[in-house]
């Protein structure tokens, strides 16, 4: 009967002779109770494909153009290999999440879509792996402002320029399609931005070697690294994946413009460690500490008065430095460069670069200093100053500055006087600048002298004729002379007199024959008062030159009245009675003092 059974399954049957009915009831003519059993089987060939849901695949070939997945072994379907190019280590017999599109196409192959598969996960697996703090792998697709455009899960991630290295970046392009690990630092939910970084898991590791690397560190110890980052203040090194920093102070014994001029990046070079604090996780490092201190090098016979050449590398209003050898240096101070008195400033004799020969004035070599001097390579003008320059001897003179109180003028290097201004002009002056300028050359005569201080007084007025001189001898006492009133003052008036001379007028003797005061403008005769050299003062008046008329014309009367007087006295016998009535009217009329 067994046999029998088999051999109605085995039959071959037409199909339009199946009995589906039999088939459906489970007759013993399509096997009865084994038809679930056949169903189970038949179903497990079959492969479960639903549209529009994500299903796992096994990928069967991939090409440079194509990836083929196949779903359940039976159904296949081709995706374009740009998909996968976050992941170039893709291969045969990988399994891969792919979105079913169509359950076929055309050409009866599944539509599948591996890139949308992702999105429709991507996003959970982003929260994941942020909530999880977990390391993914992202492929770099292209660059932006501020970063690059990774592929995280699908989902296009924001990767900032400052978080890509540890070091500056200087070729981003070299990033670009590469797979590389990152960690996700950010990620806004409402408008589902990521952000990443691969820098973050360069610090981790370095922190790890840092923590390694100091446990290990001994002050002295002399380490091989690789300039990483050169800036204003010093050079960042890296010793093994942790950073130290050479301070510009300690590259060079000598002084440093700039890092640059000592190393490059890239560059290895052997340094010290100075310093390291495990709290703070820093690394102080020497360069010049590997080479002796110059001046332990400096020739030992080098004595206070010898002299040495040396370049000036820094300018101060104090002073100047200038570098002997390199890493030893001396300090001209501004006093020690000039014999001249007006020198106040480095500024005005040296700058940076200028090649100099100086005289050792102090050495200390335990505390390496030392001190030059310029001035004294040359003589001192002040040791021979009243020989050469005898009170009220006649010389040129520059003028090199000017002030409110006079003018300093160099009569030659290191030599320089005062004319005060009361010695630059016989006329009064408000400010010298009426008189002289800058670089002009003047003759001055030399009043007086200060050599302990090195100071002159000049003069300059005393190399001129005196006005006064002249005007003494024109405008004598008494004389009368024509003025015009120049101004009004509350005292008087300012008078202009012929030469353009200026004398001065009291209120009290402005006042004209007819009553009436003098006015500004006005052209009037006025006689020499006074003449006051200490002032250079004329004082004038006009009252006195028709006031003093009246008064000799009235004297000139009295004196003839006199004469008449004593005539008649004496014939006054031969007087008649009418003389003595005109005699008797004359004498009352003296008396009136008329």
């Amino acid at each position: 009967m067994e046999e029998t059974k088999k051999n109605v399954l085995n039959a071959s049957v037409a199909p339009e002779d199946f009995n589906w009915d039999a088939f459906e009831g489970n007759s013993e003519l399509y096997g009865g109770a084994d038809a679930e059993e056949i169903r189970a089987a038949y179903d497990k060939t079959l492969s479960k494909v639903v549209e529009g849901e994500v299903a796992e695949g096994d990928v069967i070939e991939v090409n440079k153009r194509e990836v083929v997945v196949t779903i359940g072994g039976k159904s296949e379907g081709v995706i374009s290999a740009n998909e996968f190019r976050y992941n170039p280590d893709l291969k045969v017999g990988d399994k891969v999440e792919v979105y079913v599109e169509s359950a076929e196409d055309k050409k009866g192959q599944l539509v599948l879509s591996h890139k949308k598969a992702r999105a429709l996960k991507s996003w959970d697996r982003v929260n994941e792996a942020y909530n999880n703090n977990e390391i993914v792998k992202g492929f770099v697709k292209t660059r932006t402002k501020g970063g690059m455009i990774v592929d995280v899960f699908g989902i296009e991630a924001f990767l900032p320029g400052s978080q890509i290295d540890i070091k500056p970046i200087r070729d981003y392009d070299a990033y670009v399609n590469q797979s590389i690990d990152f960690k996700i630092v950010k990620i806004n939910q409402e408008f589902r931005n990521v952000v990443v970084s691969h820098k973050a898991l360069l610090e981790a590791e370095q922190e790890q070697k840092r923590a390694e690397l100091i446990g290990k560190l001994e002050k002295g110890q002399i380490l091989e690294g690789t300039v990483k980052n050169i800036t204003n203040y010093g050079v960042f090194v890296d010793l093994g994946g942790v950073d130290g920093l050479i301070h510009i102070t300690d590259l060079s014994w000598g002084r440093v413009n700039h890092p640059e001029e000592f190393v490059q990046l890239d560059q290895k070079i052997k340094v010290v460690v100075l310093d390291f604090n495990e709290q703070q996780k820093r690394i102080a490092l020497g360069y010049k500490q590997l080479t002796p201190h110059p001046w332990d090098n400096l020739d030992p016979d080098l004595k206070v008065g010898d002299k040495v050449k040396g370049k000036v590398i820094l300018i101060a209003d104090y002073g100047a430095f200038v570098e002997i050898v390199p890493g030893v240096e001396g300090l001209i101070h501004v006093s020690e460069m000039s014999w001249s008195p007006r020198l106040h400033s480095a500024q005005e004799f040296l700058k940076a670069g200028d090649e100099v020969e100086a005289q050792i004035l102090t050495i200390d070599r335990e505390n390496r200093k030392m001190s030059l001097g310029l001035k004294q390579l040359s003589a001192n003008p002040w040791e021979s100053i009243r020989e050469k320059y005898p009170v009220g001897s006649v010389h040129k003179a520059t003028v090199r500055n000017i002030t409110n109180f006079g003018v300093f003028a160099e009569l030659e290097d290191g030599v320089e006087g005062l004319v005060h201004i009361s010695d630059l002009s016989w006329n009064k002056i408000k400010h010298p600048s009426e008189i002289v300028s800058p670089g002009d050359v003047i003759d001055v005569k030399i009043l007086d002298f200060d050599e302990a201080n090195h100071k002159l007084s000049l003069g300059h007025k005393q190399t001129l004729p005196n006005p006064w001189d002249e005007i003494e001898a024109k405008f004598t006492v008494g004389s009368v002379v024509e003025g015009t009133v120049a101004s009004l003052t509350d005292k008087g008036a300012n008078i202009t007199l012929e030469g353009g001379a200026e004398g001065f007028a009291f209120n009290r003797e402005l006042v004209k024959e007819d009553g009436k005061n003098a006015v500004q403008g006005e052209t009037l005769p006025f006689r020499v008062v006074e003449l006051r050299r200490s002032t250079r003062r004329i004082i004038l008046s006009h009252t006195r030159t028709y006031a003093e008329a009246k008064e000799k014309e009235a004297a000139t009367e009295v004196d003839n009245t006199k004469k008449a007087v004593k005539k008649i006295n004496s014939s006054v016998e031969k007087t008649t009675l009418g003389d003595i009535d005109a005699l008797a009217a004359l004498k009352e009329k003296l008396e009136k003092g008329e």
